[in-house]
């Protein structure tokens, strides 16, 4: 179930879905926009228990600034005993967070629906 959303900065929107707080990056993720979005990105991390969602679905452009931003949302979410979760299908952006072993510790998923688990209905389901 989604629920009311926000854009703190035009980098950032934040919404709820399925107990999650989804934060949703985009346009250019850079040194400026980071600025921008650590504030808000703290308001939402440092809460104890988050169960978060980062969405990289809506960048064009991702630097290291961005990598730190993503490191320190993890950091202070299971500092606080949650969970984070990754979104992520940018070729480019997969690319470095493989490089910097990012995708270690934060593994991205293709959807959001793949983040959370959710799994198709027991009917459809294929194999054996």
């Amino acid at each position: 179930m989604r629920q009311e959303s926000a854009s703190p900065t035009r980098h950032l929107r934040v919404r709820r879905h399925r107990g999650h707080t989804v934060l949703e990056f985009r346009g250019e993720i850079d040194i400026a926009s980071a600025t921008e979005i650590a504030p808000h990105l703290d308001r939402e991390t440092v809460r104890p228990g988050a169960r978060v969602v980062i969405d990289l679905g809506g960048i064009e452009f991702f630097d290291c600034s961005g990598l730190r931003l993503l490191y320190r949302a993890r950091s202070q979410v299971l500092d606080g005993g949650g969970q984070v979760h990754l979104v992520c299908t940018h070729p480019l952006t997969l690319r470095m967070l493989r490089i910097t072993g990012l995708t270690r510790l934060l593994p991205p998923s293709p959807t959001l629906e793949e983040a959370l688990g959710v799994s198709r209905p027991a009917g459809r389901r294929t194999g054996r």
